[in-house]
């Protein structure tokens, strides 16, 4: 239960109006970050992260060359770029998941055949917060970043690990 600090009346907690007088409740139904870490997350922006060159190759090039690619570069994902637009986004997952056994079948296509297409992107203004809500709701490791609708980098699941771990470190 929730005490409107209004009329001193008891409501359901997450409810939006007082039910007796009717005063707006929704602040008292935000959480509060409790530690300089959560502090950090909800204010920190992602342009603190140390952003990663986006390794960036053509809609037309083929998976044999861009597995290659990362492979040789040790990178879970490219950026399937047409002039300045960001068309897709290839990674680690998408060849497990859609090349798999039959990666020889596909190996001389174009890597749009076999991108995710218009794949979710933040802006390097955007909270770190909300990059990891992005991250476990859509199920990514990597997320473009974008600035003026012009690709700028790459975030990864490491580099918000990598951000906690410092965080909570300098905490102790």
């Amino acid at each position: 239960m929730i005490t409107c600090p209004f009329c001193g009346s008891e409501n359901i907690e997450g409810s939006d109006l007082c039910d007796d007088c009717q005063h707006s409740l929704t602040d008292l139904s935000i959480p509060q970050p409790g530690t300089s870490v959560e502090r950090g997350l909800l204010k920190d922006r992602i342009q603190l992260l140390k952003l990663r060159t986006a390794c960036n190759v053509a809609p037309e090039v083929p998976v044999r060359t861009v597995l290659k690619q990362m492979a040789a570069e040790s990178i879970g994902c490219v950026m399937i770029v047409e002039g300045e637009a960001l068309k897709g986004i290839f990674t680690e997952r998408d060849a497990l998941c859609r090349l798999n056994a039959d990666v020889a079948q596909f190996a001389d296509r174009p890597i749009s055949s076999v991108m995710t297409t218009a794949p979710v992107t933040l802006e390097s203004k955007d909270r770190i917060a909300f990059a990891l809500h992005k991250m476990h709701v859509g199920g990514y490791r990597h997320i473009p970043i974008m600035e003026a609708g012009k690709l700028v980098g790459v975030i990864s699941i490491r580099d918000i690990l990598h951000y906690l771990s410092e965080r909570i470190s300098a905490a102790t």
